[in-house]
Order: structure tokens, then C-alpha cells, then sequence
């Protein structure tokens, strides 16, 4: 018997298509963003490339299953719990209807607070 039959057709969900939808699901979460991931000494010259800033999300993928590991930056003055339910939730749901893999946890750390962007 043949894994693949000729009348069904495979698609295969890159991880960096997983990292963009978590990425972006955050970044339309008012007073979140994902934190930029603390670089290694090889890492800082690597990075001027031009290439992605490196963040603080990874992506584990295991058959239909997915792991979102991320870290936040916040706004002061938000509820840290609330926000970060939020955010596993959300990142959840997206994933799930966007690619019908299943999540099994989204690992929150908020690694910083920060001042809402407009305030000086």
C-alpha cells in the first residue's frame, strides 16, 4: 500500500509560517510584543546581515502538534496574567484555524516591562 496516494495531496506548514502567525497574533494584542531574544557573542554579528531580528519565539512542531514558546515585552500598568492568557489563547486559536494543527501549550514569559509607545 502507498503512503501517498495519488488522489491525496500533502501540505507541509513551514515553521517560520508558524512563527509569523504567533508573531503577528502578538503584535495585535495592544500593550504586548514579542521580546527580542538575548544574543549569544557569534550571534550579534550574524544579525547585522540584515537578516530577521532575533526574538524571543520559538516554534516546536511534533507530527499534528505544535509548541509555541514566547517571550513578552508589556506595557506598564497592564494585568501581566490577563495579558499573557490573552496572548496563549489567541496565539492558540490562530494557529488551530489557520493551519488545523493541533497546539498542545503556548509558554508565556514576559521578559520586560516598557512604557506604552508614545510616552516619554
Amino acid at each position: 500500500m502507498a503512503s501517498n496516494p495519488a488522489n491525496q495531496s500533502e501540505v507541509e506548514i513551514s515553521k517560520s509560517v508558524l512563527m509569523d502567525i504567533a508573531d503577528t497574533t502578538v503584535a495585535g494584542i495592544e500593550g504586548t510584543e514579542v521580546a527580542g531574544a538575548p544574543l549569544n557573542m557569534g550571534e550579534v554579528l550574524r544579525n547585522q546581515s540584515g537578516t530577521r531580528k532575533s526574538r524571543a519565539l520559538r516554534v516546536t512542531r511534533e507530527g499534528g502538534t505544535v509548541n509555541v514558546d514566547v517571550g513578552l515585552n508589556v506595557d506598564y500598568g497592564q494585568n501581566l496574567v490577563g495579558v499573557s492568557q490573552q496572548v496563549q489563547r489567541a496565539v492558540s486559536e490562530n494557529i488551530e484555524l489557520m493551519t488545523g494543527l493541533k497546539v498542545r501549550a503556548v509558554n508565556v514569559t514576559v521578559q520586560g516591562v516598557c512604557l506604552p509607545k508614545g510616552h516619554s
